[in-house]
């Protein structure tokens, strides 16, 4: 007794593993795939069997209804259609796919007991074409402004990007899911404008896997100040005294600049200045047209200037080649000359831009003309006084005689002499003599 059920249990065992065996065998020889199609697309379901026993194939929708039973077709929608039969595949097509054929599809495998593999849909659902909307239409420069993208009914939910010409800004997203299940984006750009930014494109580009290169974009259009400079049309060297001077104000804004005035810095524009439109000329330069001359755009965004400092230097003077001073006199005779000056040597005096003085450290002009008569003046003095001092000194010069002893050379002795001498002691108060 304990035998035959020692041997019952044994054969029971026996089926057991060998239907699991069966089981894993069967599993790993039906094969299907997931699915992923673009509502309105075409999806393609393929049950594919390897060393099929003739074992019957069939394909499910998810509501377990049959679709096909081998190459037959018990489901009436004319959507599905069959691809390809054969003992190793049943291939089907479903055409016009919506978001309702979503869903886990089973190929079934007729066998002792029946198997399943599983076919995922998913279906794709693009968003509608992007809203981008600006709060300002008109910007100013430096002004804050605000734009919204808006990417509408799509599955699964869309990305937004946005691209400021060549450069990605960030944006601030918002999902919002519909009651039918679909994803609305919106996202929501802040920048500050500049008025390089005029003309611009702001794109919002949409990322989808239903759809590529999907994008809406709209150009800025800024507003700024006007941007000033003043132009020296002539001279194109230094500013002297006697020649002209022709300034011209080179400007652009938006709007284009309605207003232009040419001013003095704290004093009055030369009575004969001729102001033309953005030009200013002024002829016959002196030196008390010195100071700083503005130019002043302005539009309804708002004013700009530029300066130009004016310097007039010293109308040129004729240096000739060489100069020569000659004094003479019976002792000395002097010649002073001057060298003539190279002009392609010299330093460049060219003024700085709205400048028309040359700036620290440049070359003054110098009169040559009237150093080299400073200095024959000097010499000349000193001529006359060398001349002075010799004839005082000529005049003073040699042995010198007085009457003190006359009448001396006859006596026989010194002591004669004395007593013989002009004069004796007796007058020696009216005879002294002074040299001076």
């Amino acid at each position: 007794m304990a035998n035959a059920r020692s041997g019952s249990l044994a054969t029971i065992l026996f089926l057991f593993m060998s239907s699991a065996a069966l089981h894993k065998v069967v599993s790993q020889n039906l094969v299907t795939d997931n699915v992923t199609v673009v509502e309105g697309e075409m999806a393609i379901i393929s049950c594919r069997v390897k060393n099929n026993d003739d074992s019957v194939i069939q394909l499910l929708n998810p509501n377990r209804q049959t679709i096909y039973f081998r190459d037959m077709r018990p489901l009436k929608d004319s959507r599905f259609q069959l691809v390809n039969f054969s003992d190793n595949e049943l291939r089907v097509s479903l055409s016009n796919v919506s978001l309702s054929d979503e869903g886990r599809y089973v190929c079934q495998l007729y066998t002792d007991p029946p198997q399943e593999a599983y076919a995922e849909i998913t279906v794709l659902i693009p968003p509608g074409n992007p809203i981008i909307e600006a709060r300002d239409e008109v910007l100013s420069e430096g002004n804050e402004t605000e734009m919204t993208c808006t990417a509408m009914s799509s599955k699964p939910a869309a990305i937004i990007r946005w691209m400021k010409g060549d450069k990605e800004l960030p944006g601030k997203p918002k999902v919002e899911l519909t009651y039918d299940k679909m994803y609305t984006v919106t996202s929501r750009l802040t920048f500050t404008v500049s008025k390089e930014d005029d003309g611009v494109p702001v794109a919002c580009i949409v990322d989808h896997p239903a759809v590529k290169d999907f994008q809406a974009q709209k150009y800025l259009e800024v507003q700024y100040k006007p941007e000033v400079k003043i132009v020296v049309e002539f001279p194109q060297g230094l500013t002297r005294e006697g020649e002209n001077l022709e300034l011209s104000c080179k400007f652009r804004g938006k709007p284009e600049p309605q207003r232009v005035n040419w001013l003095k810095v704290d004093d009055d524009v030369p009575s004969h200045a001729v102001i033309t439109g953005a030009d200013l000329y002024i002829e016959n330069l002196n030196k008390s047209y010195n100071g700083t001359y503005r130019c002043v755009a302005s539009n309804s965004i708002g004013e700009a200037y530029d300066d130009y400092t004016l310097y007039v230097y010293d109308a040129p003077t004729t240096t000739p080649k060489s100069t020569t001073a000659t004094t003479t006199t019976t002792i000395i005779t002097t010649t002073i000359s001057y060298p003539e000056i190279n002009q392609e040597t010299a330093p460049s005096t060219e003024p700085a831009a709205h400048d028309s003085r040359a700036g620290e450290g440049a070359p003054r002009t110098v009169d040559h003309a009237v150093i080299g008569g400073v200095v024959a003046v000097v010499v000349f003095a000193m001529l006359c006084l060398l001349i002075v001092l010799g004839r005082y000194f000529a005049r003073h010069k040699g042995t010198y005689f007085t009457h003190e002893a006359k009448g001396a050379d006859d006596a026989a002795d010194a002591d004669t002499a004395i007593i013989n001498a002009e004069g004796g002691h007796t007058n020696s108060d009216e005879k002294k003599e002074y040299y001076i």
